[in-house]
């Protein structure tokens, strides 16, 4: 089977997280043919992948949303029709539009992105919502906002898809749209796998977000709801990570009989060999992450400097890429600040020879699905202090069914007291420790194996293929 693998700014550009997940899997599914398409920033990122793409995947489709402010402005007159002007408006208040109409639009027709956005019906619309809902913001920048929410979606589905048996979107947002155009243009199913939710992820950005005026907050979470709805509307099957990513999804609106949860799953046996590490009179701390804003690698940096005046003999280190250099040099610069010398930056390195140097871990984000780190951290037999985000309470203690105890410690985002008092109570209670890591090494050979997984996403694409030809057959 060709299957068109769809995703947003990770691989095989970024590493780590999702992109791993995403490179073991093509593996492990030598009987498939993938297609990547790939959604990014910058054209300047063309090519520079940082992992050997497996011998399965055949062709590699790159799509990036700057390349939309070089076509040009206008283009030839187009007169809308009354169906085509119901979705185009629907489209610009976030309402649900009708997508089919406007995939024929600007992909079978090749309609310009442009064309409308310079129109005058697109300065009619705006100005109703600027009478409406912001009386008191200036036109030209209602116009120049919507303008550049709108003009990439509307250059992401102008773009030729790559033809596939079946489309297989990694979140929704842009790259869900694409899965949906390609079910559309080729007649085929699509489905959704969300390792976090999308939208929440994306509401919490533009809440945070400093570029974003206090004004339009609201109008670019309805825009990326409307791009959720979009891909959840229609997929065949949506996949999630957990039970409560599963029920938030139904909560936005996914068909529950649609829905179904397929937890991680890693190599176990790469790392419960892995020997614990031998006493040397320090408490060696690792945080596998990358160095961004939604790991929070600041409030881990204040907490572990508090820590230093509760106990000398501790370390931290900071495993992984710079995903974003002005955060990076940001996290350097406060370690210098505080002159904390027991904080090691290790850059990428061997993740399974480094962990021989680690008494236990930390993960410090704001917002997570299930993340790979801890189920790696477990495998070594070191227990993990993380964040009450996304499925790691139920990482840490257990899901229904599971009685084998806690394997962690799990505290509120964004409170470096509680972390630093976690970091503490697991430095100094070695046996405590010990047992954790024991139980999180049970769990994951009982719960969390890769070829688990991948013998569920098997299933769930034969069952996704099954259901649309006897859909089409009737």
């Amino acid at each position: 089977m060709r299957i068109c693998v769809i995703l947003e700014g990770c691989y095989p550009y970024v590493t780590g997280g999702v992109s791993t997940w995403m490179h073991q899997y093509i593996k492990a599914m030598p009987e498939h043919e993938f297609v990547l398409l790939t959604i990014g920033a910058s054209s300047e990122d063309r090519g520079k992948f940082k992992y050997e793409l497996p011998q399965n995947v055949v062709e590699v489709r790159e799509i990036f949303l700057q390349d939309a402010l070089k076509l040009p402005s206008g283009g030839r007159k187009y007169r809308f029709s009354g169906e085509e002007l119901q979705a185009l408006t629907d489209f610009v208040h976030c309402e649900n539009p009708d997508w089919e109409v406007l995939f024929g639009m600007y992909n079978d027709r090749k309609m310009s992105p442009m064309s409308f956005l310079t129109s005058p019906e697109f300065l009619n619309i705006l100005t109703r919502i600027c009478e409406k809902d912001f009386p008191y913001t200036a036109f030209s920048d209602m116009f120049h906002t919507l303008r550049s929410m709108f003009l990439p979606v509307l250059y992401v589905i102008s773009q030729d898809v790559p033809k596939a048996d079946l489309y297989h979107a990694i979140a929704t947002g842009y790259s869900g749209l694409l899965a949906r155009l390609g079910s559309y243009r080729y007649h085929v199913p699509f489905m959704l796998t969300e390792h976090g939710i999308y939208t929440r992820e994306r509401e919490e950005e533009i809440i945070r977000a400093r570029w974003v005026p206090a004004a339009f907050k609201r109008f670019w979470v309805r825009f990326f709801y409307m791009l959720s709805g979009a891909v959840y509307q229609k997929a065949s099957m949506i996949t999630s990570l957990f039970d409560n990513a599963r029920k938030t999804q139904i909560e936005l609106g996914c068909p529950p009989k649609r829905c179904r949860v397929i937890p991680n799953g890693i190599h176990y046996e790469r790392f419960c060999d892995i020997p614990l590490k031998k006493e040397d009179g320090w408490i060696d701390i690792g945080a596998i992450l990358r160095l961004a804003p939604i790991k929070d690698v600041k409030t881990l940096i204040y907490a572990f400097y508090e820590l230093r005046f509760r106990m000398q003999n501790v370390r931290l280190h900071i495993i992984g890429p710079e995903d974003d250099e002005q955060y990076a040099a940001e996290c350097y610069a406060l370690v210098e600040q505080l002159g904390v010398q027991e904080v090691i930056f290790t850059g990428m390195t061997n993740i399974l020879t480094y962990m021989e140097k680690l008494d236990f871990t930390i993960l410090t984000s704001i917002s997570e699905g299930q993340p790979l780190s801890v189920l790696e951290s477990f495998a070594a037999g070191r227990p993990c202090i993380t964040t009450d985000v996304g499925c790691c309470r139920e990482l840490l203690n257990g899901m229904a069914g599971d009685d084998l105890g806690c394997a962690g410690i799990c505290t509120p985002p964004m409170e470096r007291e509680a972390l630093c008092s976690a970091m503490e109570r697991m430095s100094v209670r070695t046996e405590e420790r010990y047992r954790m890591g024991q139980i999180g090494k049970k769990r994951v050979e009982r719960f969390y194996l890769h070829d688990d997984m991948i013998q569920n996403y098997r299933n769930a694409y034969a069952e996704v293929m099954k259901n649309w030809q006897e859909s089409v057959s009737h």
